[in-house]
C-alpha cells in the first residue's frame, strides 16, 4: 500500500530513497517535510519518494484513485490502515482494477482524554493543510513535466472523514493563497465529505470551503443528525468559543447557497445501526461485515461520475 504522510519520522528527516521509514507517534506536531511511502505489512514502511509513488500510481492497473484524509484520534496501524484495507477490499469486491486507495496521514495526538485531543487535532489538522498543499503543487509541476504522448489519464477522487475535512479544507486553501494566481483546477472528479467536521456554512460563497466545490466536479456531502462523536465535537468547540452545527450533522445549512455539484445524502436512517454506539464511522460496512448502503451509493458516483439523488432540483437524497 502506498501512502503520503507528514508525520515525522523516528531519526532523519532528510529523504533518503528506500530507506526504512518509522512513525514517530510521540510527536504529533505536523512537520514541514512530506513522506512518500509504501507499507510493506504491518509496521514495516520504506520512503520511496514523490516522483516513484506517483509514477507507480499512474502505471497501476486500477483506473480511478481515491486519496483518503482519516478523520481525528486516529493513529496508522490502530485505525487508517486497517480502514484502507477495508476500502480496497470492498472496491476489489465491487470491481477489481477500478480504484486505488491512498491515504494521507496527518498527525493525531496520541494524549488520553477525547477533548483535550480534539482541540491539539484541530490545529495538526489547519497545520498540516501547509504540508499537503505542496503535495498538490508537486502533482501539478509532476503532471506538467510529463510527455505528450504519455500522460496521466486517472480521474483523482479524495474522501475526507470527519476531522479529515478540516484538513481538505485548508489544504486547499493555502494551495490558493501561495500558489495559484486564478484559483483552484478542476482537480478532482468526485469529493466525498462524509461525516464532515466543520461548520455547515463552509461550502458557501465567502467560507474556505468553496474551494473544495470549485476543485470537484461532484461533492457529495452524508450526514447523520444524530452522530455522537460531532455532538462530542460541538462540545469542545462551545468550550472554546466556536458555536455552530456541523456539516455532517446537518448537512449544508442552505443548499441554495452552495453550487449545483453540491449534494446532500441524509444517512440517518441507519448511521447508528452500523456504527454503534457513535455512529460515526458508518460509511464501510452495516455492522455485520456487509457491505453497507453508504458504500454502494459512494461506490456508484465514483463508478459513474453521477451523483445518484431522488431529484436534481433540491439535490438532496435520503438513504435507507
Amino acid at each position: 500500500m502506498l501512502f503520503i504522510t507528514n508525520r515525522e519520522p523516528k531519526g532523519s528527516i532528510r529523504f533518503k530513497r528506500d530507506r526504512t521509514y518509522k512513525f514517530d507517534l510521540d510527536k504529533n506536531a505536523p512537520s514541514n517535510s512530506v513522506y512518500y511511502c509504501e507499507r510493506l505489512e504491518k509496521d514495516s514502511y520504506k520512503e520511496i519518494g514523490a516522483n516513484n509513488l506517483l509514477s507507480r500510481l499512474k502505471d497501476c492497473e486500477a483506473k480511478q484513485l481515491l486519496f483518503f484524509i482519516h478523520g481525528f484520534s486516529n493513529l496508522p496501524e490502530k485505525h487508517i490502515f486497517p480502514r484502507v484495507e477495508q476500502l480496497q477490499g470492498y472496491f476489489d469486491q465491487k470491481q477489481a482494477g477500478l480504484i486505488e486507495v491512498v491515504p494521507l496521514i496527518w498527525p493525531c495526538d496520541n494524549d488520553f482524554g477525547i477533548i483535550k485531543d480534539y482541540w491539539d487535532d484541530q490545529k495538526s489538522a489547519d497545520n498540516s493543510a501547509f504540508a499537503f498543499s505542496r503535495v498538490l503543487q508537486k502533482f501539478m509541476a509532476w503532471r506538467d513535466e510529463a510527455k505528450e504522448d504519455d500522460p496521466c489519464l486517472k480521474r483523482i477522487n479524495v474522501l475526507a472523514h470527519s476531522m479529515g475535512n478540516r484538513v481538505l479544507r485548508e489544504t486547499l486553501s493555502k494551495w490558493d493563497k501561495y500558489d495559484l494566481a486564478n484559483g483552484v483546477p478542476l482537480l478532482f472528479r468526485n469529493t466525498i465529505l462524509m461525516a464532515a467536521d466543520i461548520v455547515n456554512e463552509s461550502l458557501e460563497e465567502g467560507e474556505k470551503g468553496r474551494l473544495i466545490s470549485q476543485s470537484s466536479r461532484n461533492v457529495s456531502v452524508y450526514y447523520a443528525s444524530d452522530d455522537l462523536a460531532l455532538r462530542s465535537s460541538k462540545i469542545s468547540n462551545l468550550k472554546n468559543k466556536v458555536a455552530s452545527r456541523r456539516l455532517g450533522h446537518t448537512g449544508p445549512e442552505d443548499m441554495r447557497k452552495t453550487q449545483s455539484n453540491v449534494y446532500a445524502i441524509d444517512c440517518d436512517n441507519f448511521n447508528n445501526k452500523y456504527d454503534r454506539p457513535k455512529g460515526h464511522s458508518y460509511f464501510l460496512d452495516n455492522g455485520d461485515d456487509q457491505i453497507g448502503a453508504v458504500f454502494e451509493h459512494l461506490f456508484n458516483t465514483i463508478k459513474t461520475g453521477r451523483v445518484d439523488v431522488e431529484g436534481n432540483i433540491n439535490r438532496k437524497h435520503i438513504l435507507g
